[in-house]
């Protein structure tokens, strides 16, 4: 049986998803809008991404939101919940966009809320 994970995805805000050379590669989409976009159409169950107000990753400059402009530089965290076995399959049908990416797995357990009768 399949249990439920959480995949954490931390990157730069600026990241570009992977889509080839040259002027392609200029016309690449946003990371985030393009992980949450298929994530969508792979029928992720859960995806949200978290607005961080600051922080750093791994070898950077710790980084603050300001209101008029983001740092390119200050992270990103999508949160994908699914099967264990849905969310493997798409980091492996996605590995060429999650080069720069921190994939983390965390178990989860789930509480399903019951109906209370009166």
């Amino acid at each position: 049986m399949s249990k439920t994970l959480s995949l954490r995805l931390y990157f730069h805000h600026a990241a570009k998803a992977h889509t080839g050379r040259g002027w392609r590669r200029l016309l690449s989409p946003n990371l985030a809008r393009h992980l949450m976009a298929h994530a969508s159409k792979a029928g992720i169950e859960q995806a949200i991404l978290h607005k961080v107000h600051a922080g750093y990753l791994r070898g950077g400059a710790l980084r603050h939101h300001h209101v008029e402009a983001s740092h390119r530089h200050l992270p990103h965290c999508i949160e994908l919940i699914d099967l264990e076995s849905r969310l493997r399959h798409f980091v492996a049908n996605h590995v060429a966009h999650l080069k720069d990416v921190k994939a983390v797995f965390l178990p989860c357990e789930v509480h399903e809320a019951q109906a209370t009768t009166d």
